[in-house]
């Protein structure tokens, strides 16, 4: 059975006046008028925090009641920064029971509203509780990662600042990007120091927003062709290896084996750069590239929107922000627009007929790939 994205929606990503429920009704609202407000029977919201102006919000019946779908069926589902994804595989699958034929998938985030401590603290609780109570962050976390990379390949971090410069590139022809304008190397590598060696200019941003899609039944331009998740240890030290996300890898392979396609049929991808180095690390686990080889990509502009893959056109999470619930929901519907020839200004330079989006939970401990393609290929 087919599943397809007949509609997205999604508002302006970035420091917003309002509320987590004005965000989601926002967004909604524009996916639902591109399907002519045909009936939808299932709705799934994913986010993180959903923290409003009272406190912790209910947000999936609060929702259900502004768009008046109160008759559908729905769950709220929440894997930390990789929500958006586990979102719209759970929809995904629920249509190909047969059971409903048409979901609206929601990921929202407010959190911009809150100190920066506060939210450091709760993104920290998709950590391993040891390495909580060590006082350990994702940015901590992200920069031993990041160093295990750069030693492996003998890597200087400059090699950061190239991924940063691109997704802000992206970013700046992207009208719903957090971030406006392009960034210089220079620029980069002066921000201050966060977790060397990772400076601010490699940490994504605290942003609110949210995306949404109406996926239907059937085949049409943006099919869903596979799906694959995969997990690994929660806590670091369990690993076998930290320059690379076996989660990742074991997600691209389900997802390839669902679909039926080698990693060299994806003509663009979406992946979940909440640093940037990461974007590197993401397309040798997807197989788009071999191990070592992604540093070389970017620096010779083959992840460009008129490169070898397109990496990132919207700007990724680095450039077009991360409120944490709605960014695996903003990767697959930007794979969407590119597939539909809706993506405008940041569009590729060809229209792709495969793309993969990427979603990743924690610091690649639970990650989600979905593969779609055009019907007409």
């Amino acid at each position: 059975m087919s599943v397809h994205v007949a509609s997205i929606g999604m508002g302006r990503y970035g420091k917003r006046p309002e509320g987590l429920i004005d965000l989601a009704v926002e967004a909604s609202t524009l996916a639902l008028e591109g399907i002519g407000r045909r009936p939808v029977d299932l709705l799934v919201v994913g986010t993180m925090f959903a923290q409003g102006v009272q406190g912790r919000e209910p947000l999936l019946p609060h929702l259900a009641g502004r768009l008046g779908l109160e008759a559908s069926s729905g769950f709220r589902v929440d894997s930390s920064s990789g929500t958006g994804g586990m979102a719209v595989h759970a929809a995904v699958l629920a249509l190909e029971s047969g059971r409903f034929d048409r979901a609206l998938v929601v990921g929202a985030e407010k959190m911009t509203d809150r100190p920066t401590a506060d939210n450091t603290k709760d993104l920290s609780s998709s950590l391993h509780p040891s390495e909580s109570a060590a006082g350990a962050t994702m940015p901590a976390l992200a920069a031993i990662a990041t160093q295990r990379y750069l030693e492996r390949f003998q890597l200087t971090p400059a090699i950061c600042d190239t991924a940063t410069v691109h997704a802000r590139a992206m970013a700046a022809n992207n009208p719903n990007a957090h971030f406006q304008k392009a960034v210089t190397v220079e620029e980069v590598a002066a921000s201050r120091p966060v977790a060397l060696p990772l400076r601010l200019l490699h940490c994504s941003a605290i942003s609110d927003g949210a995306t949404a899609l109406v996926l239907e039944r059937g085949a049409g331009p943006a099919t869903i062709l596979g799906l694959g998740q995969g997990f690994d240890a929660l806590r670091l030290v369990d690993r076998k290896d930290l320059y690379s996300f076996s989660a990742t890898r074991r997600a691209a392979q389900r997802a390839y084996d669902a679909a039926g396609i080698p990693p060299s049929a994806i003509e663009v991808a979406e992946v979940h750069d909440a640093f940037s180095p990461f974007a590197m690390v993401h397309i040798e686990d997807l197989g788009i590239c071999g191990p070592g080889e992604a540093p070389a990509w970017f620096e010779r502009g083959w992840v460009r929107p008129d490169g070898r893959v397109p990496v990132n056109p919207s700007g990724g999470v680095i450039g077009r922000g991360h409120p944490v619930g709605a960014s695996g929901v903003a990767e697959v519907a930007e794979v969407a627009l590119q597939l539909r020839g809706e993506a405008d200004r940041h569009a590729t330079a060809k229209r792709p007929k495969i793309g993969l989006a990427h979603a990743m939970s924690g610091i690649g401990s639970h990650n989600y790939v979905t593969v779609m393609g055009s019907t007409e290929r």
